[in-house]
């Protein structure tokens, strides 16, 4: 009875448009006084989730984040990818995804990448004569791509939840990464020669040099972090800290598009924004508490085990579960409700928690393009000021080629933890 009453105003809550930080919290202080636990367990339970030396990292990489788009790093980005790939037909369409490629490993979250790209190169998509619903879809699509290449907020909180090395979950993220960017733009390059799709002339090697080296300074901020972890000689924390001075360097001194009057505001907005993913972690915890305390991971285990102990089969339904949690639940609380006990199931079978830990971030990045909770398919739909439903039609194709690749990743281990292996002996 008192797990029902959890469940059921968790999912009124999401159902009538409650922020998922705030259901949780309600339901799981429902929960408490409904079993007669004091109420003061809430704020502890919160505490101790938030409690982990790892998750200072995010605010750190969410401002270093902020700062490069404030200083001048999106449209370098932009520059480049399109000098690379714009000359190809759709090459818009595959400018946005390489540069989402190359942003994401600067910001680690997608809706940072959907916003800072989408504002930039979705009206621009219009203006060049690509319909509004497909440029809105491609820009959500390639979005998921940036928490799968390093660094990613999602794969530091994995780190936290599991104690998995946060620099051999960054590495493990790379060829999953880079394989779901090349594989949408396959895809949009199909699209793009089917329906006619326009392109721009060949700009010269000359262009792709000069805007590699005004993309070079950002570029090498991706390099810089993962060098920091690997060799040792920073914690993620401390290289989170690093990287937002290097950006802050960058963006007001070798950019000098980085207004020292606009630093106060770039802090307070990237203090907001962590602010809300750490309280999304606290009452994550405890909700994830009450669940372990009333068995519903083992229970969870169990029946998975009782229908089939093969590999193959549990890998498949984990998939398809943290596909359907992910149609309706941010990625953050999705993760730390479910990964724990899931990784449990996965250890179980023999699935190598580095694995499963990729191929489980993957799943539930692509749920931020599935309605009815696609947070960057709403937000691109938004910008490109279109109804949600032709959005909707026209990622089907991205979804579909980023669900080959999470299955590529799912039944191919190596995929996740050769990249790992290779560069940590």
């Amino acid at each position: 009875m008192d797990v029902a009453v959890l469940f059921v105003v968790f999912i009124a809550g999401l159902v009538i448009g409650i922020p998922v930080a705030i259901t949780l919290g309600v339901s799981s202080l429902a929960y408490l006084l409904i079993a007669g636990i004091p109420p003061v367990v809430l704020p502890q339970k919160m505490y101790a989730g938030m409690d982990v030396f790892v998750l200072l990292s995010i605010p750190g990489f969410i401002l270093a984040g902020n700062l490069m788009n404030h200083g001048g790093i999106t449209n370098r980005i932009i520059r480049f990818a399109n000098a690379l790939v714009g000359w190809i037909r759709g090459g818009l369409g595959l400018t946005n995804i390489s540069a989402s490629m190359l942003f994401g490993g600067i910001t680690g979250t997608a809706v940072a990448d959907a916003a800072s790209i989408g504002s930039v190169l979705i009206p621009g998509m219009k203006k060049a004569g690509y319909p509004a619903d497909f440029s809105a879809a491609v820009t959500a699509a390639s979005s998921t791509v940036g928490p799968i290449i390093p660094p990613s907020v999602p794969m530091i909180i994995v780190g936290a939840l599991s104690g998995i090395s946060v620099g051999k979950m960054f590495l493990a993220g790379a060829i999953p990464g880079i394989l779901m960017g090349l594989a949408m733009m396959v895809t949009c390059y199909i699209i793009s020669v089917r329906k006619g799709f326009p392109h721009q002339p060949w700009q010269g090697f000359g262009e792709v040099g000069r805007s590699f080296g005004g993309a070079i300074w950002a570029i090498a901020m991706t390099f810089l972090i993962i060098y920091g972890l690997l060799s040792g000689l920073a914690t993620p924390t401390e290289t989170a800290v690093v990287a937002s001075v290097y950006a802050f360097v960058v963006g007001a001194f070798v950019y000098r598009e980085l207004p020292l009057r606009a630093v106060p505001k770039i802090l307070v907005d990237s203090a907001v924004s962590a602010a809300g993913i750490l309280a999304l972690v606290g009452f994550a915890n405890v909700f994830g508490w009450i669940l372990v305390s009333e068995r519903i991971p083992q229970a969870i285990a169990e029946g998975v085990l009782s229908i089939t102990d093969n590999r193959f089969f549990v890998i498949l339904l984990i998939n398809l579960l943290l596909l359907f949690v992910g149609m309706f639940m941010e990625t953050i609380a999705a993760l730390i409700i479910l990964f724990v006990p899931l990784m449990s199931l996965a250890q179980a079978v023999g699935i190598d928690p580095l694995h499963f830990a990729t191929f489980a971030v993957l799943n539930l990045m692509i749920g931020l393009t599935t309605p009815p909770v696609g947070v960057c398919l709403f937000l691109c739909a938004n910008i490109a000021r279109v109804p949600l439903a032709p959005v909707v039609r026209a990622i089907l194709p991205f979804l579909l080629t980023n669900l080959l690749v999470l299955f590529a990743v799912s039944y191919f281990p190596p995929l996740a933890t050769w990249l790992p292996s290779l560069l940590t002996k």
